[in-house]
């Protein structure tokens, strides 16, 4: 049977990622990391199923497959789920995907949800319809053993600037709906967090106004790295959203000889969430970059965070 290019393509970049990773001298991935503590690690790393977006979206794997290319390929036993990457999320899809997870050993953290609707709209039943949207996801988050789902803070809003009455009434309608999407997620012990994703959500200022002003326990945050406007400082929009942080997303995109990645300094975004935050949670793995391939840049990224635990 005849292999199709991308194909070749994205096995070529997965046996080269592969090998690379086991080798310690090689300059993409900088020098072996230190010995950890005998302590143990200082936080545990998952893998966002985002970073794999390319190969899923052009068949050349399967969600299905996920588990297994995690545990096996890259040595990391719990994953992060996006839902607009299921295939056919029927309840036997789901059975089926837990069963692979359970085999491989493998925990299901969290589904980043997407394409569910505004749940900061100005029209009050499009923000209810959104959070409807959102629980047929709970209920696959609990069924899963997740411990959240993660959700947008969305509305019509464009960009992260706006006058103080604009922000004032996306507030109020963020807490309307978020306080309703969390007395529904909490019967099922799910907690909903909130990433720096866009829009408003990525004025940490607001979503760390959104955090204090709802009163449910399994509402977070999910700190991304990357998820700022140009301009704006990244370091201290993590340091504001690291109170509410139920997880961490490590966003990476290219890396230098070394294995520095390029945009990020991850010694000072670390040290906010070790030091600073003395978070212990999961850092995800989430990489988007273009110039090395999918696997590559997941491994870079892992040996990267690995100089940190």
């Amino acid at each position: 049977m005849s292999i199709s290019k991308p194909r070749r393509r994205f096995l070529r970049q997965s046996l080269t990622g592969t090998a690379l990773a086991g080798t310690a001298g090689a300059s993409l991935f900088g020098a072996d990391p230190p010995q950890k503590s005998k302590k143990g690690p200082r936080f545990e790393i998952s893998l966002a199923e985002w970073s794999l977006h390319k190969a899923i979206q052009g068949n050349l794997i399967k969600t299905l497959d996920f588990p297994r290319i995690a545990r096996r390929t890259f040595g990391i036993g719990v994953i992060e789920l996006v839902n607009t990457l299921l295939e056919v999320p029927t309840s036997e899809y789901i059975t089926r995907l837990k069963k692979n997870a359970t085999d491989e050993g493998v925990r299901i953290l969290l589904i980043m949800c997407d394409a569910e609707g505004a749940l900061a709209h100005k029209d009050k039943a499009q923000r209810m319809k959104s959070v409807q949207n959102h629980t047929k996801w709970v209920d696959m988050a609990a069924e899963l053993g997740c411990h959240s789902i993660r959700v947008n803070m969305r509305g019509e809003e464009r960009g992260t600037a706006a006058n103080a009455a604009a922000i004032d009434d996306f507030v109020t309608r963020s807490v309307d709906a978020f306080s309703a999407l969390c007395q529904i997620a909490e019967k099922s012990q799910i907690g909903i967090i909130i990433e720096n994703h866009g829009g408003l959500s990525s004025n940490a200022e607001v979503l760390a106004r959104l955090m204090k002003s709802v009163n449910f326990s399994n509402l977070g945050t999910l700190p991304d790295f990357g998820n700022f406007d140009r301009g704006m400082d990244r370091y201290e929009g993590v340091r504001k959203l690291m109170p509410f942080a139920k997880g961490v997303s490590a966003k990476s995109h290219d890396f230098d000889a070394q294995g520095n990645e390029t945009e990020i300094d991850y010694g000072r975004m670390m040290k906010i969430v070790l030091d600073e935050a003395r978070f212990s949670g999961y850092v995800g793995i989430e990489f988007e970059g273009d110039k090395l391939g999918e696997y590559e840049g997941i491994w870079a990224t892992k040996r990267l965070l690995e100089r940190f635990q």
